[in-house]
């Protein structure tokens, strides 16, 4: 079951799966996205018109390339480049029993405890 709302669009989405894998096929696009192969189509077109990524024939496959250093297209992230969101997806995510390093040097027992009222 889909969530109702996520914090990225599918054209976030699209774009994601592009970069982690620029020879897929749009039908797989659009399964890993949740959304149908024609929507998929448009979002390409999308970001191909908006200069986000271009594509290239290989025989009878399109091929999909990110532009790098594009910036957001909302006013208040028009000033970061979408290389930082690609860069946030691209690494394998750390797993609950391995936090990422610079956690790991802020122990919990190392901060002060909260307190709240008693009620």
């Amino acid at each position: 079951m889909r969530p109702t709302w996520t914090f990225l669009t599918n054209h976030g989405h699209v774009l994601l799966a592009v970069a982690t894998d620029p020879d897929a096929r749009v039908k797989d696009i659009a399964k890993k996205v949740g959304i149908t192969p024609r929507s998929t189509l448009q979002i390409l077109k999308d970001l191909e018109a908006s200069g986000y990524l271009h594509r290239s024939r290989d025989g009878r496959r399109t091929r999909y390339a990110i532009e790098p250093h594009q910036h957001f297209r909302h006013p208040a992230t028009a000033t970061r480049e979408i290389d930082g969101l690609i860069g946030l997806f691209a690494d394998p995510p750390s797993t609950a029993a391995e936090p990422p390093r610079d956690i790991r040097s802020s122990r919990p027992h190392d901060r002060p405890r909260k307190r709240y009222p008693a009620t």
